[in-house]
């Protein structure tokens, strides 16, 4: 072969070796977008679940004075079942005894102005733990 067919085939070789450097694309950038993304994701989401309170809102005729049931009142330094300062576990003891009575018992939850409202979650909580049959809130 003469040197002209030899350095044109060196040529096509150089330019097929090139041709599949160029195809060949690297995976692991790819990877590592795809990890990071899935990290992100994972931390990013919540997993727990949603809870809820059930609630009787009061009928529209309704004055504050003719509700029948117990008044709870939440206020900034305490809480109180009919006028009778309590602990949320001295609540939790009357409720779950007053629930149990017969025909069971409407509690009305009154929180003052300015209650923190998880202070106000913290007794809705209570009364739904220690069987409140019906749970009402009211404005003062």
């Amino acid at each position: 072969m003469g040197s002209a067919t030899y350095s044109l085939l060196a040529r096509n070789s150089q330019s097929d070796a090139r041709r599949r450097r160029r195809s060949l694309i690297s995976l692991t950038p790819l990877i590592d977008v795809v990890f990071i993304l899935l990290i992100f994701f994972m931390l990013a989401s919540s997993f727990s679940t949603d809870q809820a309170i059930q609630l009787a809102m009061p009928g529209a005729g309704t004055t504050e004075g003719a509700l029948p049931g117990s008044l709870v009142r939440v206020k900034r330094d305490g809480l109180d079942l009919n006028g009778e300062p309590l602990t949320l576990d001295e609540l939790y003891l009357r409720v779950r005894r007053l629930a149990r009575a017969p025909g069971g018992r409407q509690f009305l939850v009154q929180p003052d102005r300015g209650v923190p409202l998880q202070r106000l979650v913290a007794v809705l909580d209570v009364l739904e733990q220690s069987g409140a049959p019906s749970v009402s809130l009211v404005r003062k």
